[in-house]
């Protein structure tokens, strides 16, 4: 039988919340994932009984990583779908008024803050942006992390220049790889770079919860995430679960990139996420023979977007062939080239962010479904 049929037979030893039935009958337990040893999969219980049914999980990953092969299991409980049907809801006038809660203490034991990069779209520079920031972070003298969120393409171990596998502590936990003082978990370095990620949304959701809340990622003054592009789960999942201090949109000057950026933007604010501000990336190119400027994406865009928005408009980062050829090399301008001015307005961009994230953090919002 194939790891996941043996999975699937050993959780049906697994009884059901009320002790009836088992958790696979039930219908309860997700699509199971097989990666390198690994299983991955949800288990869907009501969301108001998720801390008493926190056993359930546990039996279940206990199970799991019965099965012979098995190495490690990746189990999290998914919140049914509060408020019923539309059918049986009750009209929106009747609904009570959610009342506002106590501060949340950080999601993440000994990290401060945590910064959220995202983009409307893809190709606009947003995991070049995210690593500079936090190696500008960390040259303000911030003890810094990097989780790469982007399961479909994780690009921090290209970007940092990290080969090979974390270490595990006491067979559960990972130790985050780490370069140029750094501390950073991908999933890049649990699979092959050439190996697809073909995973529905709560194989997506297990992964982050995993990378997030058991990696010993120590003390660390601020946690950056580079998200992946759009508005899906990821941005969802990071927005619920943990308490984001705000979050960084990167966007072109173009208009159809800024489309897409308001979108994020629209998306962050949905969830009662703090917007730090928009970078403006790939602002101008300037001739490297002749020095004239050019607006290739057009200019200030992202400016105008942002004063219109009323966010603030954290710094233009030029379109070079330095910070593309560092990137790749993995040896990003920040550290590679301190001393010239776009390292310089990444720093810059940096001290933005950390003045308006580093002095408070938000309260992971209470997102319901219809």
């Amino acid at each position: 039988m194939a790891i996941k049929d043996l999975v699937l037979e050993q959780l049906k030893r697994v009884k059901g919340p009320d002790l009836s039935g088992n958790i696979v009958d039930l219908g309860l337990v997700s699509e199971i994932v097989v990666a390198d040893n690994k299983v991955f999969f949800s288990v869907t219980v009501p969301a108001e009984r998720a801390e008493e049914l926190e056993p359930l999980r546990e039996a279940a990953e206990r199970a799991a990583l019965g099965v012979e092969g098995v190495e490690k299991a990746g189990v999290v409980l998914t919140a049914a779908k509060q408020g019923g049907s539309r059918s049986d809801a009750p009209p929106p006038q009747q609904r009570p008024a959610p009342q506002p809660g106590p501060r949340k203490p950080a999601g993440i034991p000994g990290i401060g803050s945590i910064v959220a990069v995202a983009s409307g779209k893809g190709g606009v520079g947003k995991s070049t942006t995210a690593v500079n920031l936090a190696l500008a972070l960390k040259a303000l003298g911030l003890k810094v992390g990097i989780l790469d969120a982007d399961i479909y393409g994780p690009s921090m171990p290209r970007l940092m220049q990290i080969t090979g596998r974390p270490e595990t502590v006491n067979g559960r936990t990972l130790k985050p790889m780490e370069n140029y003082g750094v501390k950073v978990m991908s999933m890049g370095f649990l699979v092959d770079e050439d190996t697809p990620m073909i995973w529905r949304g709560p194989m997506v959701i297990s992964a982050l919860n995993q990378m997030l809340k058991e990696v010993v990622w120590g003390e660390l003054d601020v946690l950056v995430v580079d998200m992946p592009p759009g508005t899906g789960d990821a941005q969802l999942t990071m927005a619920q679960n943990v308490p984001l201090a705000g979050a960084v949109i990167v966007s072109t000057p173009q208009d159809l990139a800024l489309i897409d950026a308001r979108k994020g933007l629209a998306m962050f604010r949905k969830v009662e996420v703090p917007v730090l501000g928009i970078v403006e990336n790939m602002s101008y190119f300037v001739c490297p023979d002749c020095g004239s400027r050019h607006d290739i994406f057009g200019h200030g865009g992202a400016e105008k977007e942002a004063e219109r928005l009323g966010v603030p408009f954290l710094g233009g980062i030029p379109l070079t062939m330095q910070i593309r050829e560092t990137s790749d090399a993995g040896e990003p301008i920040v550290v590679s080239d301190p001393d010239s001015p776009h390292a310089q307005a990444y720093r810059d961009i940096a001290r933005a962010v950390w003045d308006r994230a580093g002095s408070a953090q938000q309260a992971a919002p209470n997102i319901v479904f219809e």
